[in-house]
């Protein structure tokens, strides 16, 4: 899924969000907790994971200009996909234990550790579908996390 130029905009904002999507962006707890309770069979499926530069607006918003690792997964519900993830992790001292989780869902370390802080909620569509994006901060950096909401999900 192509990412770069795509118009973020804060939650609060809009007002034109379809209602069978609208629980899914809104919601501020783990995502993959959530799928996990709907889904007997949930798994992540792991499409690329590699060392690159952030795309222009995903470096500002974690004020990170170096390389990053890129992780792009699918996370699928019953073996099908339901939602796409890209995250931007920085590589430094704070996140050395997110760099080599393997298939292993992102959500669950960042929901699971107290001091990781979450930013505000921003949510886009293209087409069909829609998505959300937040900070974590974890230390003194941060990592952002895209989540495009596919419609098997919610059709």
């Amino acid at each position: 899924m192509n990412t770069k130029n795509l118009i973020w905009e804060n939650l609060d904002t809009q007002t034109a969000i379809p209602e069978t999507v609208k629980p899914w962006l809104t919601d501020d707890k783990s995502l993959t907790k959530k799928l996990k309770q709907i889904f007997a069979d949930f798994s992540v499926n792991v499409l690329s994971q590699t060392q690159a530069q952030a795309d222009n607006n995903e470096a500002d918003l974690i004020n990170f200009q170096a390389d990053c690792i890129i992780r792009e997964v699918e996370l699928l519900g019953n073996q099908q996909a339901v939602v796409f993830a890209r995250s931007i992790i920085p590589i430094n001292d704070d996140t050395q234990d997110l760099l080599n989780i393997g298939s292993k869902p992102l959500g669950e370390i960042l929901f699971n550790n107290p001091k990781i802080v979450r930013g505000q909620l921003q949510i886009t569509h293209t087409g069909k579908i829609w998505g959300r994006r937040s900070t974590f901060t974890i230390g003194t950096s941060k990592l952002l996390v895209c989540e495009f909401f596919l419609e098997p999900l919610y059709a």
